[in-house]
């Protein structure tokens, strides 16, 4: 009788999958992308969206333990955009690492689209949860690095918020718990590009000393420069036993494009005619 081969069995927890690319030509790409999609569909956030192209080149070309042919692979880290207005960027960079074809891209913020203004994982491979209201993000990546910790699994959670989400107190309590319950499988990343949706952060509602407060909060506090690919490559690495990490990423509103850079302008406004020519033009150029 023929026996049968035996079945393999689930993957370790710790078999790395992760994506290895240039992560500066994708972060190009990623901008690239974003302008061409808010332009398309008459979209608003294209300022932040540039902001953290360099944080998601360096997270999906580099840092996270993802396989784009298994979206839903058990042992895979889990990302979150919590400031699910910046939407744009992360489908191209799902898009650019093969989660789906860029063709997809060209439906954004489209009628019968899939690809939403604010991101969406409602069949979009490698989404993993839905935002758009502030706030929402880390509570939920709070619950789902708990779970994993319950359930002996090895993956980590990782977490990106904006500057002007942190008025948000649901952040804080999430904070709070994160650090109670040791969560070092957890790693939140501050996309600080010091501006928010209508004045500087600075006028709205201050976060200095922002370092200062996530540390008496009992978390591992690591700043980067968030345009510097060599700064941030490290930025999941080694954190500290016991706490959860957040990476306070200095950025740029509107990095790539001079005229949208450091511009409250460009949190709504969408790029049209010989604005949408001018920041494709100089995105082009860009090394």
């Amino acid at each position: 009788m023929t026996q049968r081969p035996a079945t393999p069995g689930p993957e370790p927890s710790n078999t790395k999958k992760r994506i290895s690319m240039d992560t500066r030509e994708l972060a190009k790409r990623i901008r690239i992308h974003a302008v061409n999609m808010t332009s398309r569909g008459g979209s608003s956030h294209i300022g932040s969206a540039l902001s953290m192209a360099d944080i998601l080149a360096v997270l999906y070309g580099q840092c996270l333990n993802v396989d784009p042919a298994r979206p839903q692979w058990p042992a895979r880290d889990r990302f979150i955009l919590s400031k699910g207005h910046g939407g744009a960027a992360v489908y191209a960079a799902l898009a650019e690492t093969g989660f789906f074809s860029p063709e997809v891209l060209k439906t954004h913020y489209q009628d019968g689209g899939k690809l939403s203004g604010h991101v969406s994982h409602k069949g979009i491979p490698g989404v993993e949860f839905s935002t758009g209201s502030l706030g929402h993000g880390l509570p939920v990546g709070v619950g789902m690095a708990k779970a994993a910790r319950l359930r002996e699994q090895a993956h980590r959670v990782v977490v990106l918020l904006s500057d002007g989400e942190c008025d948000e107190g649901s952040n804080w309590e999430a904070i709070l718990f994160a650090a109670h319950h040791g969560l070092d499988n957890l790693i939140a990343i501050v996309d600080y590009n010091k501006i928010q949706s209508l004045a500087p952060v600075a006028e709205t509602l201050g976060l200095e000393p922002f370092t200062d407060k996530w540390q008496s909060f009992g978390w591992d506090v690591k700043e980067v420069d968030g345009h510097d690919h060599d700064q941030m490559a490290t930025m999941l690495d080694n954190p500290e036993p016991g706490k959860p990490r957040v990476v306070i990423a200095h950025t740029t509103k509107g990095k790539g494009v001079s005229f949208m850079e450091n511009s409250v302008l460009w949190h709504y406004r969408t790029a049209r005619g010989q604005e949408f020519e001018a920041a494709i033009s100089e995105l082009e150029r860009s090394a």
